[in-house]
C-alpha cells in the first residue's frame, strides 16, 4: 500500500507539472488579455452565437482552449474571467462532453471509430446541452466563486500590478489542480496495485449487455469511465485488440464514453469553480446511456433489415 501510495504521488506530481505548463501560462496570458482591447474584440465578434446557448463573448476562450487543450488549459481561462453560476455550469457540461478533441478523436479513430460519428456526437452534445439548460434554467445570475480565486477582478494600474495579478491566479489554479489531481492519481495507483481496475471491469459485464455491446467491452469500458480516454488510451486500445471487440461495439462504447468518461477526474477539477458537480455528473451518465441504448437499438434494426434484404436477394 505504501509503494502504491508513493508511486500514486510521483505520478500525481508529474501529471501537475505537465498540465501546469499549460494552465500556468493560459492563466496568465488570459489575466492580461483582459486589460487589452484583444479579447474584448474576439468577445465581441462571437458574442451573438454565444447568447444562443446563453454565454457571454469572453465564454469563448474557455471554450476554446478547452477542446483545443484539455479541461485544465479550459478551467485556466475560467479563472480569469467573471462569469455567472450559471455560465460556468453551462461551460462545465459542454467542456465536459467536447474537450482534448483532437487527442482523443485520435484515440477514437486508432480504435477504428469513424471521424464523423465522434465530432457529431461530441460537439452536437455540448451545443444541444448549453441550448437546452440555457432554455430551462432562469436562475444561476449570480457571479460565481471560484474556491480560492475571487470571482470579482480588482481594480489595478500599470503592466506591473497586471502582470502580478495574473502570475497569483495562475499560481493558486496551479494549486487548486493539484489538490485534486495528486489524490486522484494516488487512488487510481492503488486501485491498479490491487486489481481492481480488472474487476470492475467483470462486474460491467451486465451494463455492457444492457448497453446493447458484448461483456469483452468491458474491459474498454471500466478503463475510459475511470482513467478517460486521454490517459487510458493505451489499455483501452490494447483490450480491444485483446479481447476481440467489434467495430460495431468499438463504436458504442466511445458513444458512450465520449458523453461520460473520467468519471471521477472530470467531474472532481470542476469543483474549484464553485459549481455543484453532482448535477454536471448526472447529465452525463444519463445522456451517455440514452444515447448509447439509442444508437444501438438502431444499429441492430439496420443489421435486421439488412440480413432480411440478402435473404430476400438469395
Amino acid at each position: 500500500m505504501v509503494g502504491s501510495i508513493k508511486r500514486g504521488w510521483f505520478i500525481g506530481l508529474q501529471t501537475t507539472w505537465t498540465l501546469g505548463k499549460i494552465i500556468f501560462p493560459i492563466t496568465l496570458l488570459v489575466s492580461i488579455l483582459q486589460y487589452t482591447s484583444v479579447i474584448h474584440w474576439f468577445a465581441a465578434l462571437i458574442e451573438p452565437l454565444m447568447k444562443f446557448i446563453g454565454l457571454s463573448g469572453d465564454a469563448a476562450i474557455p471554450l476554446v482552449l478547452g477542446n483545443c487543450l484539455n479541461l485544465y488549459a479550459a478551467i485556466g481561462g475560467i479563472l480569469s474571467l467573471d462569469l455567472t453560476v450559471k455560465e460556468v455550469f453551462i461551460l462545465a457540461v459542454m467542456l465536459s462532453f467536447s474537450h482534448n478533441l483532437f487527442i482523443e478523436t485520435g484515440v477514437a479513430l486508432k480504435v477504428g471509430v469513424k471521424l464523423w460519428v465522434i465530432l457529431a456526437v461530441r460537439i452536437g452534445l455540448a451545443v444541444v446541452s448549453a441550448f437546452f439548460i440555457n432554455l430551462l434554467w432562469q436562475g444561476g445570475s449570480e457571479m460565481a466563486q471560484y474556491g480560492f480565486v475571487s470571482s470579482k477582478t480588482e481594480e489595478v494600474h500599470g503592466w506591473l500590478a497586471i502582470f502580478l495579478q495574473g502570475m497569483e491566479k495562475a499560481g493558486m489554479g496551479i494549486l487548486q489542480m493539484a489538490l485534486i489531481v495528486i489524490p486522484v492519481m494516488i487512488g487510481m495507483q492503488i486501485l491498479k496495485d490491487l486489481n481492481w481496475l480488472a474487476k470492475f471491469s467483470n462486474w460491467m459485464a451486465p451494463v455492457t449487455r444492457a448497453l446493447g455491446m458484448k461483456e469483452n467491452t468491458s474491459m474498454t469500458l471500466a478503463t475510459g469511465l475511470v482513467i478517460g480516454l486521454a490517459y487510458g488510451a493505451g489499455v483501452m486500445i490494447q483490450a480491444v485488440k485483446e479481447d476481440g471487440v467489434s467495430k460495431k461495439d468499438a463504436t458504442l462504447a466511445f458513444i458512450f464514453l465520449v458523453a461520460c468518461h473520467a468519471v471521477v477526474e472530470d467531474t472532481l477539477i470542476f469543483i474549484p469553480l464553485g459549481i455543484n458537480v453532482l448535477p454536471l455528473l448526472l447529465i452525463r451518465l444519463c445522456v451517455a446511456v440514452l444515447l448509447t441504448i439509442i444508437v444501438a437499438v438502431i444499429w441492430k434494426r439496420t443489421e435486421i433489415v439488412k440480413r432480411k434484404e440478402t435473404a430476400y436477394e438469395h
